[in-house]
């Protein structure tokens, strides 16, 4: 049995795909910080490339870890904010090449935080993301979008461009909280803007399996969402922020480590659920 309860699968390696593109577009979101948003993103991103998938990761948080996971610089250069001021724009223009092979990244830095107030009076000011990911869709595979902690306009605008959600949980009571708004919120964007949107799947992080709190609070997630909870769980390390330091996904810093093996296996697992092909 694994740590959610159920039989533990052993998810197939992937078959090779015979193109590219068009990309399954998924939004990483959770309005609780430090939750594990931005190493998911890295680390997913870095394990659907090493399976042949061309993955675009975007970088839609004014903090820019996920550019500075990847190794990515951002000062004096075009970022995503760039793209949503000027729909003209080329985004391949913008688009980085990571260190991993088949991993780009639509950069971001602090300027994003001024795309909020910039947007506000725009005419369908919900969908310039999906138009400008729209242009770059059929180069990838999927599209991963690692959102800022909050349910503000610029993760309705994820939500609008996703035909997924995948929600990182911390294994920690207040994290779980807040969860009943985000779907709530997701629920939302469904109804009034993006009808496709689905959610696929809840991934439990920082999970200790030595604390009768972990467990506790990986037992009412998966009471609470049944099926939607993956599989695959993803443990407390100290070798995440190491690799973060390093600029590099924790699959190319600690290939044999078993966080490396576990994103591993949660790509192996959404391509399984249909969720990536």
């Amino acid at each position: 049995m694994g740590p959610t309860g159920r039989p533990y699968h052993g998810f197939p390696t992937p078959p090779k795909l015979d193109g590219h593109g068009p990309a399954r577009i998924i939004s990483l979101c959770n309005q609780k910080g430090g939750v594990g948003k931005t190493t998911t993103t890295i680390n997913l991103a870095a394990g659907l490339a090493s399976y042949g998938r061309r993955v675009l990761a975007v970088d839609f948080d004014p903090q820019g870890a996920l550019s500075a996971g990847l190794g990515v610089q951002t000062h004096e250069t075009a970022t995503i904010y760039d793209l949503l001021l000027d729909p003209k724009r080329d985004p391949n223009e913008v688009i980085v090449t990571t260190s991993v092979d088949g991993l780009d990244i639509l950069p971001a830095n602090i300027d994003l935080s001024a795309a909020e107030v910039h947007l506000v009076n725009e005419v369908a000011r919900e969908t310039i993301l999906a138009r400008v990911l729209r242009k770059v869709a059929g180069d990838y595979d999927v599209i991963l979008i690692d959102c800022q902690p909050s349910l503000g306009l610029l993760t309705v605008n994820a939500l609008t461009a996703s035909h997924g959600v995948l929600i990182p949980l911390e294994c920690e009571f207040f994290a779980l909280r807040g969860v009943a708004l985000l779907i709530e919120t997701i629920d939302k964007v469904r109804d009034r803007l993006n009808p496709a949107i689905q959610l696929d799947g809840v991934l439990a992080t920082m999970y200790d399996p030595r604390t009768l709190h972990s467990r506790e609070v990986l037992e009412r997630v998966v009471d609470a969402f049944g099926d939607d909870v993956l599989e695959t769980v993803i443990g407390r390390t100290v070798k995440f922020p190491d690799a973060s330091v390093a600029g590099v996904p924790i699959t190319k810093f600690a290939p044999e480590h078993s966080a490396a093996q576990a994103y591993l296996r949660l790509a192996r697992e959404l391509v399984a659920r249909g969720a990536v092909a």
